[in-house]
Parts: C-alpha cells; sequence; structure tokens
C-alpha cells in the first residue's frame, strides 16, 4: 500500500491502495465514482474510457502510479444533470443507448474527439472511435450523435453545456 494523491474530476483524493491497482478501479471501489465502467480488462473494448490531461485513456490496465500528477475526467465530471454535454444531450436526443454498458466509454471518446475536430468527417469518428464495442450496435446511432453534438457549438465556437 502506498499514500497515492490522484486528481479526478478537478478534486484531489488521498488514497492509501497499491500503486500497480489499475485505475478503474480506484475510480469505482475506492473513490466511488460508477459511471466508468468494467468491459473486457485488458484495454480492448473501451468501457472504461477516462480523460487523462484531456486524452482518451483505457483505465482497466493503467496502474494508478502512472496517473500520479495527471488531470484524471469521468463521465461525471463532464456534464451534471441540470447541464449536459453536449455529447451527453446528443446522446438522449439521439436515443442512442440500448442496455447503455458502453455508453460512458463511447461519450468520453466521442467529447475528446469533438474537442480536437469541433466539426469531425465521418472518417473522424470512425478513427476516433475505433476499438469502442458496442454490443448493441447502434453505431449509427453514435456516428449521427456525434454530429448532433457537434451542430451544438455556441456562436463563439465553444462547445456548450458541461463543466
Amino acid at each position: 500500500m502506498a499514500a497515492i494523491t490522484l486528481d479526478i474530476n478537478g478534486k484531489k483524493h488521498d488514497l492509501d491502495i497499491d500503486p500497480k491497482m489499475p485505475l478503474l478501479w480506484a475510480i469505482r471501489d475506492v473513490v466511488g465514482l460508477k459511471g466508468t465502467k468494467f468491459g473486457c480488462g485488458m484495454a480492448q473494448c473501451g468501457a472504461c474510457t477516462v480523460h487523462m490531461n484531456g486524452h482518451p485513456t483505457r483505465s482497466c490496465v493503467l496502474p494508478v502510479q502512472s496517473v500520479v500528477g495527471s488531470k484524471i475526467t469521468t463521465i461525471e465530471g463532464i456534464g451534471t444533470e441540470e447541464n449536459l454535454h453536449p455529447v451527453q444531450k446528443a446522446w438522449i436526443d439521439e436515443q442512442v443507448p440500448q442496455c447503455g454498458y458502453c455508453q460512458s466509454g463511447q461519450i468520453m471518446a466521442a467529447a475528446a474527439l469533438l474537442k480536437d475536430k469541433p466539426t469531425p468527417t465521418d472518417a473522424d469518428i470512425t478513427s476516433a472511435m475505433q476499438g469502442h464495442i458496442c454490443r448493441c450496435g447502434t453505431y449509427d446511432r453514435i456516428r449521427k450523435a456525434i454530429h448532433t453534438a457537434a451542430k451544438s457549438k455556441s456562436p463563439k465556437g465553444e462547445m456548450s453545456g458541461g463543466k
């Protein structure tokens, strides 16, 4: 066990945990944020995607010792029920989820894409979402929701909503 401080959703968490513990389990089991999901445990499906310093990162195989000093954002940190991130709103408007299990990882990947490419092409979306597995096969609705979110920019060209 070691004293490790993690910055998750802008809040410092002082944890006494095994430095080799995967970030996913620190987020879910120690910090108590349950939005990030366990899917395959091999960083292949994308269900565990969080943002690390603004970049989508698979958390299920990433040891916490390697993220100390990084800013981690989970699905709970990109919007609120009262002020949804544009991707979250588009997911609802386009009725993307069926079972919903992969959705937090999909949303985190889409939000990162739109931050880097505010008006993505279909090829950009395909590239950014590659490796994010949806067991229900809602890929067409995911693509549509990303395009919908891209259109929800403020007049200054910034994404509306979120934190």
